[in-house]
């Protein structure tokens, strides 16, 4: 039986802070009602954004009306969230829940919390070059793979190198999914010791760790993914390209191979966009992640590629650690686990600095939702539209809270290097096909969560991106 590395990214809808409703007793739902309507002055289509209705039944969108020009609300029951926006339910496809193997680092109880979810296979060194193995990971539903070509930390999910990638390209191809890759290559250097007044240094982090380990890595996927154009031996086939740090050489290769019509997608982390090393605190060891946070330059030109296009959408990197892992006591950066958590947040988070850029909310759904979705190849999510599944956020943009003691976190961790801020996007509720799991601070009792897998009939269907 093939392992399944305990490094799983979860695809998710968001997980919100948000008076509940009556809850019915053996249900996962605040509401009760499976047939209703809910109603906004802002729902964020594919068509742009709209006041209006929408009408669920049965975890399903039935119909979209307009400024409510065919809305009987005497036949259905109505929630009227007014000036709040209804937008799709996020989808996040690249988070760190760490079960099985480390559900004490974060586990899906608490990290999704009422979530839908999937799961990436890993490919590892013992079975990239074994195309049964990953047959029977691909058959088993994963919608793709996920793997280092540094390591990754921990000894359960080892590095790969371009050849383990390589060797995976065909049967990736055959099944038409991803593969998501963390692209960074060390490079030989030196051996050096540092003092501890040096290890508190966000800078001397960032000196180990410079943008050539991403550039490197990009360059070899690059080559690699030559194969996958129209007619290639690895046609089908599709490389992903995580957490980009690099605004520079490294995104100007990504740029480049998508002008040659090669399969290379990249997505970038919130974090990466909210922070910069010049204002990072010396021991906070709550900023560490891999690839490390750059200056204040690159944060800019990523929001300036993510704008343009040339980053795809957007992910967590959601990568939680036990508070001991973090040696926050020491400062220690280059001893301590790097990983940002942020899951709950990525919403306000990313419309706090989008606003700031003049970015539409349609944008922001396209970024969270719709994209992501594509890439996933979950044909019944990612949009409000009819057919899709009732998925949901409803959140009032306008309203800001303080990530302070009083506010309620619900990782199983609570650090996170968002402390302190102040963020926009106050989310009022969540619906999962129609369920209502998450209003005003109250969770729906159990679980509403299924897993989404990949189809074995999904071979001939294709998986379709950008």
């Amino acid at each position: 039986m093939t392992r399944v590395a305990p490094t799983i990214s979860l695809l998710m809808l968001a997980l919100v802070s948000l008076n509940a409703l009556h809850q019915v007793e053996g249900t996962c739902s605040l509401h009760p009602e499976t047939k209703f309507l809910i109603h906004s002055k802002r729902i964020v289509t594919p068509n742009g954004m709209i006041a209006g209705t929408v009408e669920v039944s049965e975890g399903k969108i039935v119909s979209i009306s307009v400024n409510d020009g065919d809305l009987n609300a005497d036949l259905l029951p109505i929630l009227d969230f007014e000036n709040c926006v209804i937008m799709p339910g996020l989808i996040d496809v690249h988070t760190h829940l760490n079960e099985p193997g480390r559900a004490d680092w974060e586990g899906f109880d608490t990290g999704t919390r009422a979530a839908a979810a999937g799961f990436w296979g890993g490919l590892t060194p013992d079975n990239a070059h074994n195309s049964s193995a990953l047959t029977e990971l691909l058959d088993a539903g994963a919608l793709g793979l996920k793997s280092f070509m540094c390591p990754s930390g921990i000894n359960d999910f080892p590095m790969t190198d371009e050849n383990d990638i390589k060797a995976s390209l065909p049967v990736l191809a055959m099944y038409k999914r991803p593969i998501l890759v963390h692209s960074e290559v060390p490079q030989p250097s030196e051996e050096q010791e540092f003092s501890l007044e040096q290890r508190r240094k966000y800078s001397t982090y960032l000196n180990t760790r410079p943008a050539t380990w991403e550039r490197e890595a990009v360059s070899k996927l690059v080559n690699l993914a030559s194969d996958t154009i129209v007619g290639g031996s690895a046609e089908g086939a599709h490389i992903h390209i995580v957490h980009l740090s690099d605004s520079g050489e490294t995104l100007n290769l990504i740029k480049e191979a998508k002008v040659r019509g090669f399969k290379l997608s990249v997505e970038t982390c919130p974090h990466y966009l909210s922070f910069s090393v010049e204002n990072i605190p010396d021991g906070d060891t709550r900023f560490k992640c891999a690839p490390p946070l750059r200056s204040e330059e690159n944060r800019k030109k990523l929001w300036n590629a993510l704008i343009n296009g040339d980053i795809d959408f957007l992910s967590s990197d959601h990568s939680p650690a036990p508070p001991e892992l973090k040696l926050l006591e020491a400062g220690d950066f280059l001893g301590a686990w790097g990983g940002i958590s942020s899951l709950q947040l990525v919403l306000p988070i990313t419309w706090t600095h989008a606003k700031e850029n003049g970015v539409p909310l349609e944008v922001i759904s396209k970024w969270w939702s719709s994209m992501p979705a594509k890439f996933a190849n979950l044909q019944n999510k990612g949009s409000i539209e009819v057919g899709k599944d009732a998925d949901f956020v409803v959140w009032d943009p306008e309203t800001s809270f303080d990530v302070n003691e009083d506010f309620q976190i619900f990782h199983k961790h609570k650090i996170t290097p968002y402390s302190g801020s102040r963020l926009f996007g106050r989310v009022i509720a969540t619906f999962v096909r129609g369920q209502m799991v998450y209003h005003e601070g109250h969770h729906a009792l159990s679980p509403c969560g299924r897993p989404i897998l990949a189809s074995v009939t999904e071979n001939s269907v294709g998986h379709h991106f950008i």
